[in-house]
């Protein structure tokens, strides 16, 4: 008797469609259809960003709820994953842009506060292992807010503490490290991000990402000087370290001052899931996000599942809202093919509104191809 091929779905988010779970629970209807017999292990993943507790909340890990502000201070909630002394806390979902109340950006005053609130909980927790997910990010604090919640003081040169904010940044004298929360001590800390950004100068956190968060062309000097201030005070060995730019240089807040270490996001998270274990008998592998193009090529989720599932010596293939890929690159990326929902629906607002269906058609054909 053949047994019944098994089905790796392991995609990540459709950004403002669906999430990787939802994208997963698509294809894995189509592909039921066009392969009765198959036997499908959904596992959906993400790079860091936006949807990272997501993802671990559905392999299983606990969720847990903490009231955390904003980042402009409004009150609100965040929500982190543990599962043993792990923990997986994501920036976006604390602090990130969805978090902006109206959506009105800040960006000389918006800060990570709410991020630290959410390590804190953690650490109280008794958790010694703590994965930062970088992403999304409303504000250019440098870390600033993260560490002051952490117990953490900013002190001007009259030994005033110093307000939240990027800009205020710029009076920083002296980090009172004395207070900082006794668990960072014996935690270790791994920054879970996609980008290489240093924290200052022309590649740095200011030039390339504050005018997504609202950052005027005059906003962009006083950020820089803030932050070049605040790398001075704090320990500029660390402001050119790869990553040290993320999320608005809260990873060169991590990596001063919580000794953290920058890893590619979505390693870490296939890591964490076991995805290697996952892999075995499979017979194939979905992968895919909304948009696959250069970018994507960079350390993207979909590019680490199709790595994994390579040195496993499985076949993967992609699924996309649309794709700028030649079949060249798309082939020499490790994909065997890529289904497009732009074939089926070439209008992009239908083919948002109509993504889940869009990919059960395709799953269907996945299915009828590959197994």
């Amino acid at each position: 008797m053949v047994s019944a091929p098994w089905v790796v779905i392991a995609p990540d988010k459709f950004k403002g469609s669906l999430t990787a779970a939802e994208v997963a629970a698509a294809l894995a209807a189509g592909i039921t259809r066009g392969c009765p017999e198959a036997e499908i292990r959904q596992v959906p993943v993400a790079d860091g960003g936006d949807g990272t507790v997501d993802a671990f909340v559905a392999a299983g890990w606990e969720r847990i709820e903490v009231d955390a502000p904003g980042p402009t201070g409004a009150a609100d909630t965040a929500a982190y994953a543990v599962l043993g002394t792990t923990a997986v806390i994501e920036l976006a979902a604390a602090v990130g842009l969805t978090k902006l109340p109206g959506g009105q950006p800040d960006p000389l005053g918006a800060h990570t506060y709410g991020l630290g609130v959410v390590i804190a909980h953690a650490l109280d927790r008794g958790v010694t292992d703590i994965v930062l997910g970088l992403g999304g990010s409303a504000s250019t604090d440098g870390g600033a807010g993260m560490l002051r919640a952490l117990g953490a003081r900013i002190l001007d040169a009259d030994g005033a503490e110093l307000s939240t904010g990027g800009a205020t940044l710029a009076r920083a004298s002296r980090l009172d490290r004395a207070g900082l929360h006794p668990g960072i001590a014996t935690a270790t800390f791994t920054l879970a991000c996609d980008v290489d950004n240093p924290l200052l100068g022309p590649t740095g956190a200011v030039a390339v990402y504050a005018p997504q968060k609202g950052a005027t062309r005059s906003d962009l000097p006083i950020l820089e000087a803030a932050l070049t201030n605040w790398a001075t005070v704090v320990a500029p060995e660390f402001a050119g370290i790869p990553g040290a730019g993320a999320a608005g240089g809260t990873g060169f807040g991590a990596l001063a001052v919580l000794g953290a270490q920058v890893r590619s996001g979505i390693e870490v998270v296939l890591e964490l899931l076991d995805f290697p274990t996952l892999l075995d008998g499979a017979a194939l592998v979905v992968t895919g996000e909304g948009a696959l193009d250069t970018q994507s090529l960079h350390g993207k989720a979909p590019i680490g599942v199709c790595e994994a599932a390579r040195r496993a010596g499985v076949p993967v293939v992609a699924a996309a809202g649309r794709t700028q890929l030649t079949p060249n690159e798309i082939r020499a990326a490790g994909f065997t093919a890529c289904y497009a929902l732009a074939d089926l629906e070439p209008d992009p607002a239908r083919s948002i509104a109509d993504a889940a269906r869009l990919l059960a058609s395709v799953g269907e054909q996945i299915g009828r191809d590959n197994l």
